[in-house]
């Protein structure tokens, strides 16, 4: 496969690289308007970019088990609930439904047995093999859920309607009776603190707009919205990590009618140029938070979508270039590359060290958010109209 799109490529570029002259005799334009293009020039850029869509999606695919579920790093034996609802998604946008309905299949035969069972939810984290589950975390199940609701729309097929429905159910019976939702339950059953960025994805994962919405609603404008600066906070109780950048590019995603100037406010407070460990390229991105010791290439994926929703295309192309730095190859996997979690080592959201080899293995959460954001594959889209009432857009209110 890889062969012959490299073949059509260089065909591509042979047949369209005549000179003017060549042109003019079969009456395409003229020497005013037609400029010939030096050899290969533009082929080598068009060509890594290409190459680098097709290596990342081939890494995706060649981490899959033959259970359905994918290993967030080579060879590591863990498992990320979300990672795995990203790569559903990247499987349904390159018209895989075979590799999303085998993740999204796990998950439906445990219906009963985990996402129904004791506290409810499925695990955060489990091994390869799909046991030794630990905790039940809300974001990564509100992702399930938008990976679900994607499928269904790209299919035509409602398959997994159980799956859906009491993943549903259990989010909803999250919400606290301030509006926020509980952020899942910890191994010992204990409640875990409500967390924006979950609350947020939730809102958009739940169909429809209801009371269920509207609470969702009056929590953030209570308890995790800045009026000034017009953005969603993380973390209200350490002003130093106030901020955090995956709440900008996820509240312009998640909300109608956001305003585009937080999307833009994200520059002034997390962007940072670091020296990528691998390729030594240096690379310019956005840290997690204000420290700007790292650049989190999940987050910076997420920003560059973030900013094609907007149209501001340069910028996308911009950021996505930056990305293309950072690529590593595959160690064990033919044709296979990836982008790790961070470009370099340094600390992840607040002030404790990334884990060992953060830097220098491929990631299927930046990996596969590379991807939506190269392809423009949108996983908010599908529940982004909710008719919300104007009066309940608090982002909008003077």
């Amino acid at each position: 496969m890889l062969k012959k799109l490299l073949l059509a490529i260089v065909l591509f570029f042979t047949i369209f690289s005549c000179s003017v002259e060549d042109l003019e005799e079969v009456g395409i334009g003229d020497s005013d308007t037609v400029v010939p293009l030096e050899p290969n020039e533009g082929v080598e850029v068009v060509l890594e970019e290409v190459l680098l869509e097709e290596l990342s999606y081939n890494w995706i695919s060649n981490v899959q088990h033959s259970n359905g579920l994918l290993e967030s790093s080579e060879n590591t034996d863990f498992v990320s609930l979300y990672d795995n609802a990203l790569a559903a998604l990247v499987f349904i946008q390159k018209g895989e439904l075979e590799k999303a309905e085998k993740i999204l299949a796990f998950f439906d035969t445990r219906v009963s047995g985990e996402l129904m069972a004791d506290s409810g939810g499925f695990y955060q984290f489990r091994n390869k093999e799909g046991t030794n589950g630990r905790r039940k975390w809300l974001g990564d199940n509100a992702w399930l859920l938008i990976a679900v609701n994607n499928y269904h729309e790209a299919s035509g097929n409602p398959k997994y309607h159980r799956l859906a429905q009491e993943l549903e159910l259990w989010i909803r019976s999250l919400q606290d009776e301030d509006g926020g939702l509980w952020g899942g339950t910890e191994e010992d059953g204990t409640p875990i603190h409500k967390v924006t960025e979950g609350i947020a994805t939730a809102f958009n994962a739940v169909p429809g707009y209801d009371d269920f919405h509207k609470k969702i609603l009056e929590y953030l404008e209570q308890y995790r919205w800045d009026p000034n600066k017009k953005t969603l906070i993380a973390w209200p109780e350490n002003p130093q990590y106030l901020n955090a950048l995956d709440l900008h590019a996820i509240g312009q995603g998640v909300f109608q009618n956001f305003p585009k100037e937080q999307l833009y406010y994200a520059d002034e407070l997390f962007i940072t140029s670091q020296m990528a460990t691998v390729s030594g390229k240096e690379v310019t991105g956005y840290c997690f938070d204000v420290d700007k010791d790292v650049i989190w290439l999940e987050g910076t994926a997420q920003m560059a979508l973030a900013f094609k929703q907007l149209d501001d295309i340069p910028k996308t192309e911009k950021l996505l270039t930056e990305l293309e730095k950072t690529f590593i190859a595959s160690t064990t996997m033919k044709d296979s590359e990836g982008i790790p979690y961070t470009s370099n080592h340094g600390s992840t959201y607040g002030p404790n060290p990334l884990w060992d080899r953060a830097d220098i293995t491929p990631a299927l959460s930046s990996t596969a958010w590379y991807l939506l954001a190269k392809t423009g594959f949108d996983p908010f889209a599908i529940g982004y109209e909710k008719n919300i009432p104007t009066s309940d857009m608090f982002w909008i209110q003077e």
